[in-house]
């Protein structure tokens, strides 16, 4: 679905990604782990058009999408969640929402929300008129992820999700997550330290110094890994 080759990344002359290669497969989660500063949040915003890469190429359903902008991407079906979640404060919670269609070639004219997104995150049907900016941290990225979720990716690319949030929400985010990935066969390319969440991927790339350094099945993560690429 996704395929990352030879891409190298700069800010000015500071060399950032280097010559990385991956592939993110239909209906796989991946995982992209790595300490901080390795990388990571640029290798995301490589892929969505956010920053333009020197070298190297990311193609998408065997498409080269390395000249096209953000929302033209974004539209061909990739769904992004930046770390910090950027839900609009002054904008109500399903207001936030309705922003998600416009990812979609032909938004529908009512406007609603579907019920799948409700029964993904219960909690924001409770909320629908309650601003962005009041709601918890934990709230927030279940509004980010479901906004996401309103343009019906076939890939989603979380930076993070679980990151100063509460560990009750962290478990409803991954049950969310592995529901989607299930249901629609939609591909997921995380971002995450915790290894709970790490574990529920199929298949982890590791990160140091803007490479690719390690790769495997989830299932086969040794405590080295671990150790390595996600302990603090």
């Amino acid at each position: 679905m996704l395929q990352i080759s030879d891409l190298n990344v700069y800010y000015g002359e500071s060399h950032i990604l280097r010559d990385v290669d991956m592939h993110i497969p239909e209906g796989q989660m991946i995982c992209l782990i790595g300490r901080n500063g390795v990388g990571k949040t640029t290798l995301l915003k490589t892929i969505m058009g956010l920053i333009k890469p020197r070298r190297g190429s990311v193609d998408f359903l065997d498409r080269p999408i390395n000249h096209l902008s953000p929302d033209k991407r974004a539209r061909m079906g990739i769904g992004y969640v930046p770390q910090g979640r950027e839900v609009i404060p002054r904008l109500t919670v399903k207001e936030n929402l309705i922003i998600g269609l416009e990812a979609l070639d032909n938004p529908p004219k009512n406007q609603e929300i579907p019920e799948e997104i409700f029964e993904l995150f219960p909690v924001l049907k409770t909320m629908l008129w309650r601003m962005g900016g009041d709601l918890s941290g934990g709230q927030q990225q279940q509004l980010a992820i479901a906004r996401a979720l309103m343009g019906k990716p076939k890939l989603l690319v979380l930076d993070e999700p679980t990151e100063g949030i509460q560990p009750s929400v962290i478990l409803d985010i991954e049950a969310a997550i592995k529901k989607v990935v299930k249901a629609t066969g939609i591909s997921v390319l995380l971002v995450e330290q915790h290894l709970h969440f790490v574990r529920q991927a199929d298949w982890y790339y590791a990160m140091q110094k803007g490479g690719i350094v390690a790769s495997g099945a989830t299932s086969e993560l040794s405590q080295d890994v671990i150790q390595q690429f996600l302990a603090v």
